[in-house]
């Protein structure tokens, strides 16, 4: 029996477009912090508080945003949000003061929240069901390539050129080719019917947060924050406990690696339903990539747990995502994604504040074992409570 096609004109475009959308987000990643404090003379306060800002904005229009997926034609509603998102990058160049900077940026984290939910909503609809768990991996590779390749781009046009507009710009201009790119997608056919459905006029908790999926997001945040905590304060870390001064750039580059490998090898088992295997899987990942990331501080546990993590994260992430697109019905997809986006950043907001907290009364390895705690708190709580619930009220 012939399998049903995945690589179609819109599913290559819907992935080509997350990937220059991703790649424009992680350009100005690494690079946003030197710039607030040399063009603005910003502290480390205020640039904390300033860069937050858009995780927090994004992390509050993402029940809506699902909503508005779930209630409005998906293809014109994607075309604005990357829009809109693209944009604010030219913003950037224009904004004076630093208070204008701040305002920019946390709008921008409205839109990047409105823009990453509709486009994964999007490509789920391009894609054929009997390959969903496929698709959506091959999909996250997408922006774990732009993870990999964004900030070692910008951080090498800055050695260059030491020229912050450059980057901008060529955020600017990767963001507007993935524009051009999506505006090729063509939608399928069923998509009309689902969007005519009479039930969308009953405005419930449910069209905001997939109930359902409540004790997945739980889960999931717990995973989450030590994501938070990693990525925040990684340098600092190789620097002041492992004596490493320049290596987190390499780290992400090993670490994107893990994810993407774990992604082009995780969809096949989803295909047949083995979710709840491949997140418990992906936990025990986390947990011996986090030990040996803690109590083996050399270079060789510091960048072997790189990878580890990577394969860990790079089989939960599309795991759970599958697991509330099972839960939830067809005209509920927005919603199921935005849950799932709203629990992961739930956890990365939380795993930055609390982690940051924790490290200035203790030390950076208090705040990470705090994190694997939490990551094995997550694995009992998905074993005996969260797999257990989907199994018996997945729909698919």
């Amino acid at each position: 029996m012939m399998k049903d096609k995945l690589w179609t004109r819109s599913f290559l475009a819907v992935a080509g477009g997350n990937f220059l959308l991703f790649f424009a987000f992680y350009l100005l990643l690494p690079v946003l912090p030197m710039y607030l404090m040399e063009q603005f003379g910003s502290n480390k306060a205020t640039v904390g508080v300033i860069l937050s800002s858009y995780t927090i904005t994004a992390l509050f229009v993402r029940p809506f945003a699902g909503y508005m997926v779930d209630t409005f034609s998906r293809k014109p509603l994607q075309l604005i949000c990357y829009g809109v998102f693209t944009l604010f990058f030219g913003g950037y160049l224009l904004a004076g003061t630093l208070l204008l900077f701040a305002v920019i940026r946390a709008m921008h984290g409205l839109a990047f929240g409105m823009v990453t939910v509709s486009n994964s909503t999007v490509a789920i609809d391009v894609m054929p069901s009997s390959r969903r768990g496929e698709g959506i991996g091959y999909y996250g590779v997408s922006s774990n390539l732009a993870m990999a390749m964004g900030p070692t781009v910008s951080l090498y046009i800055l050695d260059a050129f030491r020229n912050y507009d450059s980057i901008f710009l060529l955020s600017l201009f990767s963001c507007i080719l993935g524009f051009i790119l999506i505006t090729t997608i063509k939608m399928p056919l069923k998509q009309r019917s689902v969007e005519m459905q009479p039930e969308k006029e009953h405005v419930s908790l449910d069209r905001f947060l997939l109930v359902k999926g409540v004790s997945g997001a739980i889960s999931l945040c717990l995973l989450s924050f030590s994501y938070g905590v990693l990525s925040t304060y990684l340098a600092i870390y190789g620097k002041e406990e492992v004596g490493i001064d320049s290596g987190t750039g390499l780290y992400f580059m090993l670490m994107a690696f893990g994810l993407i490998f774990s992604r082009l090898t995780t969809g096949k088992y989803l295909n047949k339903g083995l979710i709840v295997n491949m997140i418990t899987v992906g936990i025990v990942f986390l947990v011996i990539g986090y030990s040996v990331f803690i109590f083996l501080k050399s270079p060789v546990g510091y960048y072997f747990s790189a990878a580890v993590l990577g394969m860990g994260y790079g089989l939960i992430c599309p795991s759970f995502q599958n697991l509330f697109i099972n839960l939830a019905t067809h005209s509920q997809r927005g919603t199921a994604n935005s849950t799932f986006f709203t629990a992961w950043d739930l956890g990365l907001g939380l795993g930055v504040l609390i982690g940051g907290s924790i490290a200035d009364m203790s030390d950076y390895t208090a705040a990470y074992t705090f994190a694997l705690v939490l990551v094995v708190l997550g694995f009992f709580f998905f074993r005996h409570i969260a797999g257990p619930y989907f199994e018996k009220n997945k729909l698919r």
